[in-house]
């Protein structure tokens, strides 16, 4: 890991505490439509291409299960939300993105948000400009769990994927980076690393702020 030239962060549940508020809505916006899906549904399909999601979905609640419909009302849901709270940084979240900037360590984002609201909210909090790309799922055929995203903004920074630390939150997100070769740091949100992922991740880091210094050792040591 010491010819690390690069951090690819994941945004929903990574860098901003965003995944708290999309599992709600989700939940809120399916059980509106009729079709009573859970806090672990929800969670289930967090960072899932809609090419994966879909099948899950319509197998738990039938094919009559609309998910363009129901996506769409978590998306007003969301915005309605937004309009009067803020949108939170994750702990460390800022710290971590200085660190690597003057350590001139190239960062980007990898995330299953649109370009549109993804640079929305990292405008808002301040730190669009900190990356040097941004990568979103509606940029490669086919979005996590598959390897696709992780690869292109590898191959956008210039970078061999393992080159490349990535930092995921979800299950999903970190079955994309360790099959695209990148060294997987699982920053744990709401689930923890089973059995599976443990195989799957360089390590588990409780905070960003324990990134910084997982990083410093290693490129120091």
């Amino acid at each position: 890991m010491n010819d690390v030239k690069a951090v690819i962060f994941d945004m929903d549940g990574l860098l901003l505490d965003t995944e708290k508020l999309l599992v709600r809505f989700w939940v809120q916006a399916a059980n509106e439509a009729g079709f009573p899906m859970t806090r672990e549904n929800a969670l289930a399909i967090r960072s899932l291409h809609r090419k994966f999601a879909v099948p899950y979905l319509c197998g738990l609640f039938g094919e009559n299960f609309d998910y363009i419909k129901i996506r769409s009302r978590r998306m007003e849901l969301m915005k309605e939300y937004l309009a009067d709270h803020p949108l939170e940084l994750k702990d460390g979240a800022r710290d971590l993105l200085d660190y690597l900037n003057k350590e001139n360590v190239l960062t980007a984002v990898a995330t299953a948000t649109d370009y549109e609201r993804t640079r929305d909210y990292l405008e808002r909090v301040g730190i669009f400009r900190s990356f040097n790309k941004i990568v979103c799922a509606t940029m490669v055929e086919e979005g996590k769990p598959k390897p696709d995203i992780y690869i292109f903004a590898a191959k956008q920074l210039g970078l061999e994927t393992r080159e490349c630390v990535a930092l995921e939150d979800s299950p999903n997100g970190v079955r994309s980076a360790a099959s695209a070769g990148c060294v997987t740091v699982m920053v744990p949100d709401f689930t923890q690393p089973d059995e599976e992922l443990s195989e799957l991740i360089f390590a588990k880091a409780d905070s960003l702020y324990e990134v910084i210094d997982l990083i410093k050792n290693v490129r120091e040591g």
